[in-house]
């Protein structure tokens, strides 16, 4: 229990007296994690219906998913959907994000608002909005309006994780390959974006799972045979209370955890 009277910084504070800290942080995570805890069990039971804790283990259900062609037809929906937004959330915010932080102008910070606005806008009325608008221009039941609404949704992350990069960045090293002849293209993509990688890898992420677990704007303008695997997991809920549900959320979660480890392996490390 020595630790405990040991500085927890390079302030004199030690351990023992951010204790409060740390038990707080574990309540914190438990409370985040339970839910995962209680339905990863449930989607291996035998059972009809959701249990907790299952009194017999099967795989019956991750079967039921990956045999169904509804569920699968809804989950390539969405995986496509989510790659394109990510590409097109990417390109474009990461430009944006670039051309505020080099612009230098007044009217920046309103540029930056207007981008991060569909974050402070209620997803609702973008859902019904985006229903209207699309409703009007064939666009509803498209993966092309899925795409379009989601690259608006993922466009906040991306430029907030951008400009977080580009903010620890140091600008002179542009402006010297700048000075040696190069453009700014060119300075960008060989000197400004292997240094800010990270950050760009990050945001992708970012907007992949934002537009993968998006169900709010899918509940309005995907529907049939074009709903994405969000929107059919909500009306298998709504309508009966299917297990499958369960290992369909073990998949997600599996998958997430995959890639944020990923992330973490090859994020750059500090000399």
């Amino acid at each position: 229990m020595r630790w405990l009277l040991q500085p927890a910084a390079r302030t004199q504070i030690t351990h023992l007296q951010r204790i409060w800290l740390y038990a707080l942080a574990v309540l914190t995570g438990i409370f985040l994690v339970a839910p995962t805890l209680i339905v990863i069990p449930m989607s291996f039971s035998a059972s009809d219906y959701l249990e907790f804790p299952p009194r017999a283990l099967s795989l019956r259900w991750y079967e039921n998913y990956f045999s169904s062609d509804a569920w699968m037809r809804s989950t390539f929906i969405s995986v496509r959907v989510a790659l394109l937004s990510m590409a097109c959330a990417t390109i474009i915010g990461t430009a944006a994000a670039y051309g505020i932080w080099a612009s230098r102008t007044i009217g920046r910070t309103v540029l930056f608002g207007l981008f991060a606005l569909p974050m402070a806008v209620p997803i609702i009325l973008l859902g019904v909005g985006s229903l209207f608008v699309f409703a009007k221009v064939g666009l509803v039941n498209t993966t092309l309006g899925l795409t379009l609404m989601h690259t608006a949704l993922a466009l906040p992350f991306v430029m907030i994780v951008v400009t977080a990069g580009l903010a620890s960045y140091d600008a002179t090293q542009e402006q010297a390959a700048r000075s040696l002849g190069a453009s700014r293209s060119y300075a960008f993509f060989t000197v400004t974006l292997p240094q800010i990688k990270f950050s760009v890898i990050s945001a992708m992420l970012f907007s992949f799972f934002a537009s993968f677990d998006e169900v709010v704007v899918a509940m309005f303008i995907s529907t049939g045979s074009g709903a994405t695997l969000n929107r059919r997991m909500f009306n298998a809920l709504r309508d009966q209370v299917d297990p499958t549900i369960a290992a369909i959320s073990t998949c997600l979660i599996a998958v997430s955890v995959l890639l944020i480890v990923l992330g973490q392996i090859f994020k750059p490390r500090q000399p």
